[in-house]
């Protein structure tokens, strides 16, 4: 397994990240404790959760983070562990009404400590913004946790490019903390931002992605194979894809994936998790795997590094 360190920081995380969004709900106990053992056997440290995983179903209240709880406390790992949990989502059923007052994200903050059972959080995610709200008085929020001992370094998800930027330049100049990575919707595959139905999500586009490019801050994205899009369309399995992927685009990605893979006697998977991996910046995708075979298959690709013109060559440039 290699590892990244996320650039101003010390945490030392793998290449790549397991998504817990699943575990306790989809996956039971037992087989959540399972892949995370797994897991860390092939040299995996870095969890990704959130205190709403998973709230949309009629079972326990944030059950991936009592799962991720209950596991490093029967394993005693929790010092081996880098923990990402995020927080300050709005109500499920109210997601138009943001949550991010200074009193909700120290309350959230409070729940994830209890459920995962530890005394601090290693990075932690604002899981939504609102734009409504200064990016420093959110930063201040912030800064109280990290000073409290909750909280050791901060991230946000599903922000734009102008925000960061106004919380990164409002730490700075008062000398907080700032956030030290940045979560959004990626993968090699071409999507329609305006087909998806959530518009609180963020996704990776040009001006971000420029962003992560000069200022360095680290990546950590999700939905990082698109819902196993082109490994189901190589082998004939994707019945109906979301209107959200530029299908047409997706079929010439695929031809320029198999064919990259052929050369290097790579995999889909390995194409497309290395495709991420070999950013010009710090860049961990997040897998979301339901078997043992599937986080096999994705961490096979943790060794992999494309060329910059490798990387071109898949986007189509």
């Amino acid at each position: 397994m290699r590892y990244i360190q996320i650039p101003d920081t010390d945490l030392q995380v793998s290449a790549i990240c397991l998504g817990t969004g699943g575990m306790g709900s989809s996956l039971s106990q037992d087989e959540s404790f399972a892949l995370l053992d797994a897991f860390v056997e092939q040299g995996g440290n870095f969890l990704d959760s959130a205190k709403v995983y998973a709230d949309w179903l009629p079972i326990e209240r944030s059950a991936s983070e009592h799962t991720i709880g209950r596991w490093m406390k029967r394993k005693g790992n929790r010092d081996k562990i880098i923990i990402g949990t995020k927080g300050a989502h709005p109500d499920l059923a109210t997601m138009d009404v943001p949550r991010m007052s200074r009193q909700e994200i120290a309350a959230d903050v409070q729940a994830s400590l209890e459920h995962l059972q530890v005394e601090t959080i290693d990075l932690y995610w604002l899981h939504r913004d609102d734009p409504s709200r200064p990016a420093g008085e959110i930063i201040e929020s912030l800064n109280a946790q990290v000073k409290a001992g909750y909280i050791r370094y901060l991230g946000c998800s599903n922000w734009g490019a102008g925000r960061i930027q106004a919380a990164q330049a409002y730490a700075a100049l008062h000398k907080l903390q700032g956030f030290s990575a940045d979560q959004m919707m990626w993968s090699l595959a071409a999507i329609d931002p305006a087909q998806i139905a959530d518009k609180t999500v963020a996704v990776m586009d040009e001006i971000l992605k420029d962003y992560h490019t000069h200022t360095g801050l680290a990546a950590i994205p999700y939905s990082s194979q698109a819902g196993g899009l082109f490994q189901k369309m190589a082998a004939s399995r994707l019945e109906k894809p979301s209107p959200m992927y530029r299908m047409e685009e997706n079929k010439k990605r695929l031809q320029r994936i198999q064919r990259l893979g052929a050369d290097l006697n790579l995999t889909i998977t390995q194409v497309t998790l290395g495709y991420l991996i070999s950013q010009p910046f710090a860049c961990i995708p997040i897998v979301g795997c339901h078997t043992l075979d599937q986080l096999r298959d994705s961490l096979s690709a943790a060794d992999v590094t494309l060329t910059p013109e490798q990387v071109r060559f898949l986007e189509g440039a």
